[in-house]
């Protein structure tokens, strides 16, 4: 059992998973769901909040993560953008309902045979959080301007999946051909985002001589809840909110020992969830992102 205590995040232990780390798009390591639901982001990079994590390894198959987090690392006075409201990303705060996360993880043929990892999840934030469509009276925001009925605490549950489907001969690494799946539900009520499920294949250690070299391809989706959409529509927006949708091919290069590049190519379907564009006619248009990441270890 380990425990740590002090100014922690939450994304360096939860929501892992081995086929997510080929990826840039930060939606592979906290996904879009927890960025989007939880106060301020929830505790991840770079904001940091108070909290204790337990760990729990009774043997090399079976653990338990259970984490308590300050449950707004940006605190509830912030209207903006929470990394200019704790831009340093340092403050201690204690002054919001607790965020509660529990995390149980399975893992098999690790030294050998086709390796994979499952695990089951949930978070579980005390706060209030607003209706996303419609008042205390049941009348739509969108027309009245009202806020949105409280809701005591929000929830989500998750399951990740790696799993090896073909192994380098000799790889005690478990390098090879993976799959990988997260899949992630909130309530709609008051929530912008309601389902959350990205899958993909990767290759590690399959040319001869480049054992260091990988390949990775996913596709992340991001489902807009239907309390969002319908405030779109009662409001008199051109479009509404539904979906983004992502995919991402990214090969990492060794070039020297402790220098690697990384190509990388991503495509958006509707940006923001269909969101409308500058000129208000109609939405944000699909969008590719061509880039590259280099990365040198001492």
């Amino acid at each position: 059992m380990s425990v740590r205590l002090g100014q922690l995040t939450a994304d360096t232990e939860f929501f892992l998973s081995k086929g997510t780390t080929y990826f840039l798009n930060a939606t592979f390591g906290w996904p879009s769901i927890n960025a989007s639901d939880l106060p301020g982001g929830g505790p991840a990079y770079p904001l940091s909040t108070p909290g204790v994590r337990v760990a729990i390894t009774p043997n090399d198959k079976l653990s338990l993560l259970v984490g308590v987090y300050n449950g707004d690392p940006a605190g509830p006075n912030c209207t903006g953008d929470p990394q200019v409201c704790d831009d340093n990303g340092l403050d201690l705060r204690f002054d919001s309902p607790p965020l509660l996360m529990v995390e149980g993880a399975y893992k098999y043929n690790q030294k050998e045979g086709l390796a994979g990892t499952i695990k089951v999840g949930g978070w579980n934030h005390f706060g209030s959080f607003p209706d996303q469509r419609f008042d205390s009276g049941g009348m739509p925001i969108g027309v009245n301007g009202n806020p949105g009925r409280p809701i005591d605490g929000d929830w989500a549950i998750y399951g990740i999946i790696d799993q090896l489907i073909w192994r380098v001969p000799g790889s005690e690494d478990a390098k090879g051909v993976g799959l990988f799946g997260r899949v992630i539900g909130a309530p709609s009520d008051q929530n912008l985002v309601d389902v959350y499920a990205e899958g993909g294949i990767t290759f590690s250690g399959m040319i001869p001589h480049r054992a260091d070299d990988s390949l990775g391809i996913g596709f992340a989706y991001t489902g807009i809840s239907d309390r969002v959409h319908g405030f779109d529509i009662d409001s008199g927006l051109p479009v509404a909110q539904n979906y983004e949708a992502a995919l991402e091919i990214c090969y990492t290069a060794q070039l020297k020992p402790g220098w690697t590049l990384q190509p990388d190519f991503q495509y958006f379907w509707q940006p923001g969830g269909n969101v409308p564009g500058a000129s208000g006619n109609g939405a944000v248009e699909n969008a590719a992102v061509f880039g590259a990441r280099t990365t040198v270890n001492f």
